[in-house]
């Protein structure tokens, strides 16, 4: 699938540059897309990917991570059922899916590289992806994003008299996409060509789903003083999140409405939560006698790794993506489809950012810079494309980096599942904005 994906993108945009004239265009598009991909995704990114990796070493040697797990272990071992329960991929799939709903994509990426790992370790297909990397995959492309903070501050700096207020409709077109997604990333894979034949060696090298698996608790114990000192932590950031989550406990009166309520405290939560996690890890960690500083060196010598590792896909696929779009193919795209939009009732004129926002993020950050200037701020068009950006992944690019990370090059029915997500949150989307800004 992915094959002829790339390989499409790449001739379409090269036979319509050839036939409206913007074969320079595409040469200096391809040169700053192979640039970006490394200066500007890879080396950034391998920065976060060395943090966050150290992190969940001294996570895992804590123990935290297991019980994570114990706790989301009857959702999870219905999504994932050919993971064991006490697998490190569960803890730190879960560990990705929490930081983003609460919107730190820097955090919630390595993670994510560090599950996909974990799961490939149980992969008896080499380059072929299982149905669990899929059904994880599906989740990051149309996860639940409680607080769409790029989307609400670009509202805000164009003038929005009400840019929290597309956290409501974010939060019912994000939660279409990802349920949308489990139902078709379940159904994909019971289909012929992205069935997935279990080879017989496979039958004993995971426990039988039926079979329940105690998550056993191995680290070591806590100290005397672990406990005060993992209080003093959270009351200490409980005191700095109530007043800025609840401001009219304290001044003035209580917002009309519940979406204000809902968007003052997860604004107040979000940027807390990074330094909460890089307090409490190591503190964690330390009153269970880990050598806190030794286990973060140990894991953040994988971050780098994975980033030179994803290099490759990196590249391709961004580069691809930019003769797509400086051809003028996706313009081309939107103009055939405008008719059949205005029959369904689709605002045209959002089309682009459909197209690009599970091809490019900094792309479709511009399409929707643009829209809002040339709508307003607080026009329905433009609280509709701020949702679609909130409820929705870059997949082509979620595909490139998780699935490049451990080689995967047969996708299944990933790419599929993510965009018929994609569709479903942005029709979500523009019902869940008429119905609210009407």
């Amino acid at each position: 699938m992915l094959n002829l994906i790339w390989l499409g993108l790449l001739l379409t945009g090269v036979f319509v540059a050839g036939v409206t004239g913007q074969l320079p265009a595409i040469n200096q598009g391809t040169l700053n897309a192979a640039r970006s991909a490394v200066m500007e995704v890879a080396l950034p990114l391998s920065g976060a990917m060395i943090l966050w990796l150290g992190m969940m070493r001294l996570a895992e040697k804590a123990g935290l991570v297991r019980q994570f797990a114990r706790l989301i272990q009857p959702i999870l071992k219905r999504l994932f059922s050919d993971v064991p329960p006490d697998h490190p991929a569960m803890g730190s799939m879960v560990m990705n899916m929490a930081a983003n709903m609460l919107g730190v994509s820097n955090a919630a990426t390595p993670l994510g590289l560090r599950a996909m790992t974990q799961l490939n370790e149980l992969n008896t297909k080499p380059g072929v992806a299982t149905n669990a990397m899929c059904t994880f995959l599906a989740i990051n492309t149309s996860s639940i994003q409680l607080v769409p903070a790029t989307a609400i501050n670009i509202l805000a700096i164009n003038g929005s008299t009400n840019p929290t207020g597309i956290v409501g409709s974010t939060l019912i077109a994000t939660f279409c996409a990802t349920f949308s997604a489990i139902v078709f990333v379940k159904l994909f894979q019971h289909i012929g060509p992205f069935r997935w034949e279990k080879q017989t060696s496979e039958a004993t090298a995971l426990p039988s789903a039926a079979e329940p698996v105690e998550i056993i608790d191995e680290s070591p114990p806590m100290a005397r003083w672990g406990p005060f000192a993992l209080g003093a932590i959270c009351l200490f950031f409980l005191f700095l999140f109530v007043p800025n989550a609840f401001p009219y406990w304290f001044r003035g009166t209580q917002p009309a409405g519940l979406l204000p309520v809902i968007a003052t405290f997860f604004n107040a939560l979000s940027p807390l939560a990074i330094p909460f996690l890089l307090t409490f890890f190591p503190a964690y960690a330390a009153a269970k006698g880990i050598p806190v500083y030794a286990e973060f060196i140990e894991g953040a010598k994988e971050g780098f790794q994975i980033a030179v590792r994803i290099l490759p896909y990196l590249v391709g696929m961004l580069v691809a993506i930019a003769v797509f779009r400086e051809s003028g193919a996706l313009q081309v795209l939107k103009t055939l489809l405008s008719p059949i939009l205005l029959w369904v009732q689709f605002p045209p004129d959002l089309l682009p950012m459909v197209l690009i926002r599970p091809l490019s993020g900094s792309g479709s950050t511009a399409v929707l810079a643009d829209l809002v200037k040339q709508f307003g701020p607080d026009n329905i068009l433009s609280y509709t494309a701020a949702t679609i950006y909130g409820s929705a992944e870059t997949t082509f690019y979620v595909v490139a980096v998780y699935f490049g990370s451990v080689g995967i090059t047969k996708t299944r029915h990933a790419i599929p599942t993510g965009l018929c997500a994609d569709v479903v949150g942005a029709i979500a989307s523009v019902f869940a904005c008429r119905f609210l800004f009407h």
